[in-house]
């Protein structure tokens, strides 16, 4: 049946019968349109006509009623249809058609430059689409055009839907068709919401597009100016390949064209004038365009040969064009995602789970078959000794199974008469054992089931199915289902979180089905698109994980089963089809489709596959190798092709070039994981090595290297020039080779680009590769507006971004050696490609774009001779690094569990499967990114006289060195030794392990971040390390005892013996710690308090120390308002009787937590946020924050009370954080004796936050300040935030003159409206040997907005004279706070509209 759609437009004034077509092709498609409506048709009288011409279509034909009337309609459940009324006496092309009720639709079309179908529904309702395609003549298929109104989808691959624009009543939609090789459109009408068909008389609505006739002049355009009308046509369309039929449809439009320019008043010199030089000469130059035939670039396949030009000049683009920014979603199981609905098993299923489930029954095998509609369930059990048969569907006709059994597999042996079921028929060499009707779960949800016990000795079950008159096989073979358990223990595949187990399950259950062959493969995964694409990124992963696991040779690519070339690239062909819609309909997922289709192939409709099994033997024919490896690759490629052919093309070439050295080909082999073994391992092994005489070298390697194309053209997606063959047209000429082979260009292609590919083959092998990169990506920047566009060809042009992607990275991978003596410059400018590289290739992408636009930055000041270029490049590097590190973090959450999952199902190879995601990563467009951005690296510290070391915490230690991943990992445990750890990953929120001595890390923590300020007072010595080789000298060190001492920008470290570290510990003796103790704070009577009663006996030192400042600090200086929730309040509201039950859970946790079950920790928090608010806390604390000039949150509604209630409870509930008990555990304070007040201040919306100490604490120097500026909330400065801050340091006799350390690395800051923040205000904090800051949690009543900053156009980084401005503030104020308190201080603030505020100050620990 032909998916087609079309006009066909009738002149008002006559009607003219149109070509005869079968009627069985009129409908696009078969079974579409049956739905529950119907409609009288009726003829229109609203018109006045004195005659109405009745019409209607049968296949694409217009039979013309010369009578009045109009026949009587058969009615078509689900389908409207039309009337064509038509105004005899009206000059206007165009038609009016009467739809269902008082819905009329005129039909026009115009011709410009192009043809213009306008379509008009009046007075419709509901959600109306056109459904439609185009005709290149009447017998063919619809065409789906490359130009198509907005909103257009592609609809089940075989037609376009496009919505009408409604206005008002009336609802529009505008066809523009600039294809001249499309003769017609055909369409119907269907309204989705209520599955409603307009049709016309049971057939399409057909539209002829008029052809661009010569309009009726005495002027005769020559055809020297049609030619050059063509050529230019030609290159404006992308200089695309035609064939010879498109050549002389071009030349025509072109004259056609020309004659309307002259119809609209021009003259031939007018014309001849803008299409030639003022010297005469035409604009096509040395093209010959004539008598219809577009020669030369047009039609010659892309092939290689001097090309002229030598460099790309890149065009100027705003980056964040390339902005992909889909609303991320968190990696969980699809099973736990809330909005999905728990899946409704089939009677079949059930039937499956009450076997599965039972204890005392092991599964053998499990095998789903795929049979009509309904699915055929194999399971193999065991029980007591005995193997039994079970089989379940839901086919409705009676089924019977004709089975045998084997003792060899695949043999049919006759059952023995004591294992056939009653009611079976013996024969000869099988038997027929009718199955039975049971019903599961209901009445009407039946299935068909039969259950055969079987004896020893078997190992196998032959059958097949027996339905009415006919048989039931599995794809034309016998069903066969193995005894035999797995030969390898299963291994515990865990329960599947974080994946979509249910499709990996499925996934496991078939693949030995999909072992026979590609094409089952293939075939299998296409039937579990639908289901996939539901599971949303996690169904994908597991597409993906299974199809990786195939490409790198994981699993079996063909067992016992004999497939066509064809076969095979249909099936890809089917699956790359389905990728290519999902890819167009669900642009969030474009990665992973990607990722997909890269290990899938291209695969084709038939002709290209075929070519592999027939070109062979044209190989040795013509080369006269018809024997020994040859033969026998011939029977593997005609058993089952797969790509690893790919690779055995290349090392006969690669051992043919070498003069016939057999190691060469042995080394091509191997290099690619393809050894004598898998040789011997294909149903058609190869045994032998090649053997060729020079005489045959020539033919050879002429033949061989056309059929590697060919074999790339099916198995590789990557290949380039496959590729770019695919995209720009392929037209078989000669003999040999691809004859037959006829591959149409992609219509629509930009402007010069087929010039543009050309140039990336002449230059894919230069040894320098900056002119390629700059090729490369400049094709792949043309070819990303089409990829987010619908396209019948969009697979085609995917599998070409795919391998200039590629291209790409093995183009930077040849280039290392000559980097080694770069210039930063030219290393910079790669980095540059490398990222643009990626982000073409990346979903939300937004933080890569920001820096890109960091390197860009970075290159213009290093152009531009200032100073500080390799500090800011330094910091752009420290994003890139952590942008990297994210985007491997995610693949690892998104895949490594399915890999986990599937791999355990399979039993694949361990390493194989952990592995997975790292291979991943290696294999995709970050890898060598990461590999430059680790070069540039030193080079950077050099110049910026940066060192190998940030020191955080400058304390000389001697302990014994331990290797831990994450220092999070240890912060609770206790070392019996002085140690140091070497730890990979410290985010800044950490504790530091009680016995620990210093902790070195090549990760970047703030150096006022908590866990550096807990190192500080704790005197543990802290360090960064950015040299990978000292790093991994302390790792090789683990177990041994060490000596740090730091210096201002260094470690020196040392072995040293015991005796050292004894001599330490007797001087440490001498001075014990002072003892910690906590005074416990009593309710005072009030629930709220403003600043002017804070006191140390109502709330901690946070609460105080802002209070104190108000009005002290100078006037510049912003405080913001504050009152507070004092000490008791938390016990006061626990025993209100309104929480008598919270009370009681609490006294029952905390007893358990005594006893030292710390998982109750989470409970406790919990258990907290369940107390119920006073009336009297509710009304002190409102009358307490409008007095102070506060909004009071409840005068936005209830809900918005609540949200403060529940950041108040979510404060006191941080008593119980892990990192703070243990914390007060390891000091021995009582945490009984802890209390919590509660600090109330507005929020201010900050541009910028910093925390200064006025004493530097890296070096000590008090003459210095050192300070730390973030853009945002503070949290992102003194929290778990990877990135660094801006430093800087300024003398305090100079406080205009401040330094610069370092630029900001945080990808992201915490932005937040109006709102008020609930500080937490211990009395545990701030105490004398104790760093108790930082411990609990300040919670906004509104969520802050993470937001991905671009530092490129912030003021503090690129205008010099706003940055001194700030920093030289932000310095005044902490000096003017040291001044007033007498002693170095620790200070918090913000920066709004240049304004300076301090949230709070504490004295510097």
């Amino acid at each position: 049946m032909s998916n087609t759609v079309g006009h066909s437009l009738i002149q008002s004034t006559v009607l003219k019968h149109q070509s005869q077509r079968n009627s069985s092709t009129c409908i696009a498609g078969n079974t579409l349109f049956q739905a529950q409506a119907t409609s009288q048709i009726r003829k229109s009288s609203s018109l006045g006509l004195t005659s109405i011409l009745s019409s209607d279509f049968r296949g694409r034909r217009l039979t013309v009623r010369k009578s009045g009337s109009l026949p009587t309609k058969r009615l078509v459940s689900g389908l409207v249809q039309a009337v064509l009324a038509t105004d005899q006496t009206s000059e206007q092309l165009g038609e009016k058609y009467i739809l269902g009720g008082d819905i009329e639709m005129p039909v026009d079309v115009k011709v410009s430059s192009i043809p213009v179908v306008e379509i008009q529904l009046t007075n419709s309702t509901g959600n109306l689409y056109l459904h439609w395609g185009g005709l290149k003549n009447l017998k063919e298929k619809w065409v789906l055009p490359g130009r198509r109104p907005e909103g257009t989808k592609v609809y089940k691959d075989r037609a376009l839907r496009t919505p009408f624009v409604k206005s008002g009543s009336n609802a529009f939609v505008k066809v523009e068709v600039d294809d001249p090789s499309i003769q017609s459109l055909e369409f119907l009408i269907v309204d989705e919401g209520k599955n409603k068909w307009y049709k016309n008389n049971d057939q399409n609505f057909h539209v002829k597009l008029r052809s661009r006739e010569k309009p009726v002049s005495n002027v005769v355009v020559p055809e020297d100016l049609v030619e050059i009308q063509a050529f230019l046509r030609w290159e404006k369309k992308g200089k695309q390949m035609y064939t010879p039929e498109q050549e002389k449809i071009e030349y025509e439009a072109a004259r056609a064209e020309l004659y309307e320019e002259i119809a609209r008043g021009s003259s031939l010199e007018d014309i001849r004038t803008r299409l030639t030089k003022k010297d005469g000469t035409n604009s096509k130059q040395s093209t010959d365009v004539s008598g219809g035939n577009i020669q030369t670039k047009v039609r010659k396949p892309v092939e290689k040969k001097t090309y002229s030009i030598q460099s790309i000049q890149r065009k100027k683009r705003d980056l964040m064009q390339l902005l992909n920014k889909h609303i991320p979603v968190s990696i969980k199981s699809v099973e736990e995602k809330p909005s999905m609905k728990p899946k409704t098993l089939s009677a079949v299923e059930l039937y499956s789970k009450a076997i599965e489930e039972q204890s005392d029954i092991n599964i053998l095998n499990k095998k789903t078959y795929k049979l009509a509609e309904e699915e055929l369930l194999v399971l193999v059990t065991k029980a007591s000794s005995k193997i039994r048969v079970h089989l379940a569907t839901g086919l409705k006709e009676p089924l019977t199974l004709h089975w045998s059994l084997s003792k060899k597999a695949g043999e049919w042996l006759a059952p023995p008469e004591h294992l056939l079921p009653q009611g079976s028929t013996p024969l000869a060499t099988s038997a027929d054992t009718q199955f039975s009707t049971i019903s599961i779960d209901g009445a009407t949800n039946k299935i068909q089931l039969l259950e055969i016990e079987i004896g020893e000795g078997f190992v196998g079950m032959p059958f097949v199915l027996f339905s009415g008159n006919k048989w039931i096989k599995n794809n034309g073979s016998d069903f066969y289902v193995e005894f035999i358990g797995p030969k390898k223990a299963t291994k515990d595949a865990g329960d599947g979180k974080g994946t979509a187990k249910a499709l990996l399950d499925k996934i496991a259950g078939l693949e030995s089905e999909a072992q026979k062959s590609f094409m089952h493969r293939f075939n299998i995964a296409a039937d579990l698109m639908e289901e996939a694409k539901d599971a949303g990124e996690l169904g994908l992963a597991a597409i993906l994980v299974w199809m990786r696991f195939m490409a790198t040779r994981q699993l079996i690519w063909n067992k016992n089963y004999n497939v066509k070339p064809r076969e095979i690239s249909r099936a890809q062909d089917r699956l790359t089809d389905l990728l290519q819609n999902v890819y167009v309909n669900y642009p969030q997922y474009s990665e992973l489709l990607r990722m997909i289709m890269s290990t899938v192939g291209r695969g084709g409709e038939g002709d290209v596959g075929q070519r592999i099994r027939d070109e062979i033997l044209v190989i040795q024919r013509n080369n006269d190798c018809a024997g020994g490896m040859m033969e026998e690759w011939h029977q593997k490629l005609h058993n089952n092709t797969s790509p690893d052919d790919v690779v055995i093309c290349q090392a006969l070439i690669d051992y043919i070039k070498s003069d016939f050295d057999i190691s060469v080909y042995w080394n091509t082999l191997n290099t690619n994981g393809i050894t004598k073994e898998r040789l011997l391992s294909y149903d058609r092994a190869i045994r032998n090595e090649p053997k060729f005489s020079g005489g045959q070298k020539e033919g050879l390697l002429r033949d061989l290297g056309n059929y590697l194309r060919t074999l790339k053209a099916v198995h590789s997606g990557a290949d380039l020039e496959s590729a770019i063959t695919n995209c720009m047209g392929y037209k078989s000429e000669g003999q040999g080779f691809m004859v037959g082979v006829n591959i149409n260009p992609i219509s629509g292609l930009p402007s010069g680009f087929p010039e543009l590919l050309q140039f990336v083959l002449e230059h894919v092998e230069d040894k320098n590769v900056e002119t390629l990169l700059e090729g490369l990506l400049e094709a792949r920047e043309e070819l990303r507006t089409l990829l987010s566009k619908p396209n019948d060809r969009l697979k085609d042009l995917l599998f070409l971004d795919i391998a200039l992607d590629s291209t790409v990275r093995t183009a930077i991978e040849r280039s290392y050696g000559e980097l080694n003596s770069a210039k930063p410059e030219k290393v910079i400018y790669l980095i540059t490609l490398l990222l643009e590289n990626l982000i073409l290739s990346s979903d939300n992408n937004e933080d890569l774009i920001y820096c890109l636009k960091g390197w860009n930055q970075a290159l213009s000041m290093l152009e531009t001779g200032d100073g500080s270029w390799a500090l800011f490049a330094k910091s752009v590097l420290d994003r890139t690094r952590l942008a990297l590190a994210s985007k491997g973090e995610l693949y690892h959450q998104l895949l490594q569990p399915s890999a986990e999952y599937l791999g355990a199902r399979l039993n694949l190879d361990q390493w194989a499967v952990s592995i997975f995601t790292e291979e991943m990563i290696r294999a995709g467009s970050a890898a060598p990114l990461s590999s430059l951005v680790n070069r540039l690296d030193p080079i950077l510290r050099n110049v910026a006289n940066l060192g190998s070391w940030q020191i955080i915490s400058p304390v000389e230690a001697i302990g014994y060195v331990v290797v831990v991943d994450k220092l999070l990992s240890v912060q609770n445990k206790t070392y019996e030794l002085p140690t140091i750890l070497v730890a990979k990953s410290v985010s800044g929120e950490e504790e530091i392990p009680d016995g620990t001595v210093a902790v070195l890390t090549p990760d970047m923590p703030d150096v006022l971040s908590h866990v550096s300020v807990r190192a500080r007072n704790s005197k543990v010595c802290f360090a960064t390390c950015f040299d990978p080789n000292i790093l991994d000298d302390l790792r090789s060190k683990e177990g041994k005892l060490l000596k740090l001492k730091p210096t201002s920008a260094d470690i020196i470290y040392s072995e040293v013996q015991e005796g050292d570290l004894k001599q330490l510990n007797n001087t440490e003796e001498n001075g014990q710690p002072p003892s910690i103790k906590l005074v416990k704070k009593q309710f005072a009577g009030k629930f709220a308090i403003s600043s002017e009663e804070f006191t140390s006996e109502m709330v901690g030192a946070k609460s105080r120390n802002i209070a104190y400042l108000k009005g002290k600090v100078p006037s510049w200086v912003g405080i913001p308002t504050s009152i507070a929730l004092p000490f008791g309040t938390f016990e006061k509201v626990l025993s209100d009787e309104l929480n008598q039950g919270v009370s009681e859970k609490l006294q029952i946790l905390k007893e358990k937590l005594a006893a030292g079950n710390f998982d109750v920790l989470e409970e406790i928090r919990k258990t907290v946020l369940e107390l119920v608010a006073p009336p009297q806390l509710v009304q002190e604390l409102k009358n307490k924050m409008q007095s102070s000039g506060m909004p009071w949150p409840g005068d936005e509604g209830q809900q918005r009370w609540e949200q403060a209630w529940i950041a108040i409870k979510k404060v006191w509930a941080s008593k119980w954080n892990e990192r703070a008990y243990f914390s007060t555990r390891k000091v021995k304070l009582d945490h009984g004796l802890l209390c919590m007040a509660v600090l109330v201040q507005e929020i201010i919306n900050a541009d910028y936050a910093f925390v200064i100490h006025t004493t530097n604490p890296s070096s000590g120097d008090p003459s210095e300040i050192y300070a730390e500026v973030v853009k945002g909330l503070g949290e992102t400065l003194v929290g778990a935030y990877p990135g660094r801050a801006l430093s800087f340091i300024v003398k305090k006799d100079k406080l205009d003159s401040p330094k610069v350390l370092g630029y900001p690395s945080k990808p992201i800051g915490l932005f937040i409206k109006r709102s008020i923040i609930f500080r937490s205000d211990s009395n545990g904090e701030d105490l004398e040997g104790y760093a108790g800051a930082g411990l609990y949690d300040s919670v906004p009543m509104d969520e802050e907005e993470k937001v991905v900053l671009d530092y490129s156009c912030d003021p503090l980084m690129m205008d010099g004279s706003f940055q001194k401005s700030i920093l030289s503030s932000i310095a005044r104020a902490g000096d003017a706070i040291e001044k007033l308190y007498g002693s170095p201080q620790d200070i918090e603030g913000v920066v709004r509209d240049g304004k300076i505020y301090v949230v709070q100050t504490r004295p510097q620990m």
